[in-house]
């Protein structure tokens, strides 16, 4: 069952945050708005983090922001209440099974990580281009730490737009059993074969899907 988990508790938040990093593998800004884009989504929900499938988030992106989703609201893909609807945007909707509620958070084009420091992307592709000397990257990880902390401490209106939305509420995971792909004989699940020539093939064995690759 959720609880009710008051954003932006002083040391919790803290917590939840280093726990979004580690997951991750690294801070950068693109995890920090994820993560504050699932604080509003559960304080807008009057929500907490979702043990079953109590909570679904739809993103639009496959970006760092979405690890960082996927712990503070326990929508993950393994447990089929996040899904992926790519459309290159950093927009999550987030859904409250119980209450029927849905509240969709998009990036505000008005927040530019550029006017908060201009110096940041050139140096990030100085880093990633492999030609930043060790005081580069000692400057580069430090902007970003201020950076981040902008992130986290900005008014959620600066960051992003915030409106309930009528969403269809997505059926529940649902668990199917496996069948042998008739040519390399790797089990598979049946939502996920085709019939040829009346034997169940994987989509990977599959020339109709081949083609369409």
């Amino acid at each position: 069952m959720c609880t009710t988990i008051p954003p932006g508790t002083p040391g919790e938040a803290d917590d939840r945050f280093a726990e979004a990093v580690a997951f991750h593998g690294h801070v950068c800004p693109g995890l920090a708005t994820g993560y504050r884009a699932a604080e509003v989504a559960l304080a807008r929900l009057r929500s907490g983090r979702s043990e079953d499938e109590e909570l679904v988030t739809i993103a639009e992106t496959d970006a760092c922001g979405v690890d960082a989703i996927q712990v503070l609201t326990g929508c993950t893909a393994g447990k089929g209440n996040l899904l992926f609807k790519d459309h290159g945007k950093h927009a999550f909707t987030f859904i409250n099974r119980k209450t029927g509620a849905a509240v969709r958070v998009v990036s505000n084009p008005s927040f530019d990580i550029d006017s908060l420091d201009p110096e940041f992307a050139p140096l990030r592709a100085r880093v990633i281009q492999g030609r930043a000397t060790d005081a580069e990257h000692a400057e580069f990880h430090e902007r970003m730490e201020k950076i981040v902390d902008a992130i986290r401490k900005a008014p959620a209106e600066d960051l992003f737009i915030i409106h309930e939305v009528d969403a269809e509420i997505p059926e529940r995971a649902r668990i199917f059993r496996s069948v042998p792909c008739a040519r390399c004989g790797e089990m598979t699940a049946e939502s996920r074969v085709r019939v040829e020539d009346g034997k169940f093939v994987c989509y990977a064995c599959s020339q109709e899907y081949s083609r369409h690759l």
